[in-house]
């Protein structure tokens, strides 16, 4: 008896977050290592491109972790990833870059991962956290590639005005 096979947009998803991340910017092993999913629910619906996830979704390859109440992943005509946007109370990602740079944390009600442009967005009670340093607010804007940062009060989906603040820890010189 043959197995059946899965779904474009299935396999689509179960390759989902990591697998066109540059090796220098991620753990060597993070885009061959196996992807692992966990939730209560998925919706799949190959012709408008899309999975979603729910209840307690984690997802998880290599260093990188994804972590919401729902978890969408939309792919683009070509049929590649173009995003995954992850919701909850306190939705949640993680990766470690290289294996000599800071783990980066962050987490809002809303995380939305451009997959093409390198970029994540952190939306509503925002906070991301690279190493000891800190930076909240209700929206923060992280670019992969470059390591930048980009921080606002205030912003669509953003409930109320909730200031940026930011902890710098100082560089520490060899030999302290």
């Amino acid at each position: 008896m043959m197995r059946p096979t899965l779904p474009p947009l299935l396999g689509l998803a179960v390759t989902l977050l990591l697998t066109p991340v540059p090796q220098a910017l991620a753990l060597e092993g993070d885009a061959s290592a196996p992807i692992q999913v966990e939730a209560d629910r998925l919706e799949l619906d190959d012709q408008a491109g899309t999975a979603v996830y729910q209840g307690e979704v984690r997802i998880q390859q290599g260093s990188m972790k994804l972590q919401g109440e729902r978890v969408e992943i939309r792919r683009n005509d070509a049929g590649q990833l173009s995003r995954a946007i992850a919701t909850g109370g306190r939705a949640y990602i993680e990766q470690k870059p290289a294996p000599d740079a800071d783990l980066v944390q962050g987490w809002a009600r809303r995380i939305v991962y451009h997959v093409a442009e390198r970029r994540l967005e952190l939306v509503d009670q925002a906070e991301l956290h690279k190493g000891d340093d800190t930076f909240n607010g209700g929206y923060l804007e992280y670019f992969l590639d470059r390591r930048v940062v980009q921080a606002r009060s205030s912003a669509e989906g953003v409930e109320g005005n909730q200031r940026v603040r930011m902890t710098l820890e100082p560089e520490q010189q060899e030999g302290q």
